[in-house]
């Protein structure tokens, strides 16, 4: 049985999914079709946490599922723009848990991530899926992939 570690970038998949479809991402579909016959061995979704009520449900709802939920604070600077992004968590995570596993699933569209595609791809002979909204998923990322798999009806709520 191959081992699986999933890695989700929960914002960028969050307003890709809205921008493009106006619907969200589906988790536990997105669970059960990337674990089907697998062996789960890590799986993280990473988000931004403002605080809210409705945003601990959602997050609750993701540990009931199977994933390690990781936080960073929501930062608003003084200018008015907003900091919160978790691609070198993402980073670190997946090189230091690809050794135990034989497949990386990425849940992304953000091209910052095709080196380390390429990396585990390549350097480290790990089969990648690589899971976006394919308008708004990086060709370069795409690339780097053995496998995307565009994020559309199936993975998406009713």
């Amino acid at each position: 049985m191959q081992k699986v570690a999933i890695f989700v970038d929960v914002q960028n998949v969050y307003y890709t999914a809205r921008q493009a479809f106006q619907r969200n991402f589906d988790y536990n579909a997105f669970w059960a079709q990337a674990t089907e016959g697998r062996e789960v061995i890590y799986a993280a979704a990473y988000a931004i946490d403002r605080g809210d009520k409705k945003q601990r449900e959602f997050q609750n709802i993701l540990r009931a599922i199977g994933f390690e939920v990781k936080l960073k604070p929501f930062i608003q600077r003084s200018d008015g723009s907003a900091k919160g992004d978790w691609d070198v968590g993402i980073t670190i995570d997946a090189l230091e848990r690809s050794a135990a596993a034989d497949v990386i699933v990425l849940v992304s569209g953000d091209g910052d991530f095709d080196l380390l595609v390429e990396t585990l791809r390549t350097g480290r002979g790990k089969t990648v899926e690589v899971y976006g909204v394919a308008p708004q998923t990086s060709t370069s990322l795409i690339s780097a992939a053995n496998q995307f798999f565009p994020i559309g009806e199936r993975l998406l709520l009713r």
